[in-house]
């Protein structure tokens, strides 16, 4: 391993550390304030500090001037992140960090049936397998004793898949947009609908208290704008299966991070489904690692 891929992972390890931490920041946020007023307010922090990186960069689309076409891809990326976090923190109103994180993470297995499903591109062994081991993962850390899943946690898998969207949507359109103007534009898209949606629903908006301004600059300044920056700039030295491997331990930080801060505790089979949904992530990632190789071994010189 060269020195520059050591340090893409360990700043890659330290965005997904920050992501896990901000779990037990947000649902504490959300808790009296309301949700997409947080949002619009994190998402609008976050797209101040990328404003002076997009404009230094080169422009999306160089064969294509029209403004739509220009516009169009950042708006898609934008609304499924939006719908990912939008779920995510009203998720949070009603289910654990810990939890949270451990779905949450599920967005890495949804991935390949998203491929296979839109792409038409067989998900391979390891893919199946551990969506598999997700699901049942998922069942144990989150149904309740009479079989019935709660509120935050149905909320927070609707995340999950908005996350996975999120992923495909980048994968289509990042070859042909710069990282920092791809991640203003779907950012900026957040802070515009999350805006519009608060002043829609949730008037009158109340003064942010201090643990929601702390929330917000920190997920907004850490957990989003330096965390797209740090991520496009990591993958330069990493692959994005590598890149995916490190990512799967933000439901750990989670845990962690919710032990730490508020005491939380899972239960053995809380524990065991969030073991069983990590293991999903890995299968997955190192399957369609180990497939790729296969068919690059096996392919003509």
């Amino acid at each position: 391993m060269t020195r520059h891929q050591l340090a893409a992972d360990a700043s890659l390890l330290f965005v997904t550390a920050v992501w896990g931490a901000t779990f037990v920041m947000v649902q504490d946020a959300v808790m009296g304030f309301p949700v997409f007023a947080f949002l619009a307010l994190r998402f609008a922090l976050a797209a101040a500090v990328l404003l002076p990186l997009a404009r230094e960069a080169s422009s999306p689309l160089p064969h294509d001037r029209r403004p739509l076409a220009r516009a169009l891809p950042g708006v898609l990326v934008g609304l499924a992140l939006f719908a990912g976090y939008a779920f995510q923190t009203f998720g949070l109103r009603y289910t654990t960090p810990a939890k949270a994180g451990f779905i949450t993470g599920m967005s890495v297995v949804l991935v390949p049936v998203g491929q296979a499903i839109f792409l038409r591109r067989a998900p391979g062994l390891g893919p199946t397998a551990g969506v598999l081991l997700a699901a049942v993962g998922l069942a144990l850390l989150s149904l309740e004793p009479n079989l019935a899943v709660g509120l935050g946690d149905l909320l927070v898998l609707a995340c999950a898949f908005s996350f996975a969207a999120h992923i495909l949507l980048v994968g289509r359109f990042a070859p042909t947009w710069s990282p920092a103007r791809l991640a203003l534009a779907q950012i900026a898209t957040v802070a515009v609908l999350s805006s519009l949606a608060a002043l829609a629903v949730e008037q009158p908006l109340p003064w942010p208290a201090r643990n929601v301004w702390f929330a917000a600059a920190f997920t907004g300044l850490l957990a989003t704008a330096l965390a797209f920056f740090v991520q496009s700039r990591a993958q330069q030295a990493t692959s994005p299966t590598h890149t995916a491997l490190i990512f799967a331990a933000e439901p750990v930080f989670a845990g962690v991070f919710s032990y730490l801060l508020i005491g939380e505790i899972l239960g053995p089979r809380q524990l065991l489904g969030s073991a069983l949904i990590l293991a999903g992530m890995l299968t997955a990632e190192l399957g369609s690692l180990w497939h790729r190789r296969s068919q690059s071994a096996g392919s003509p010189a």
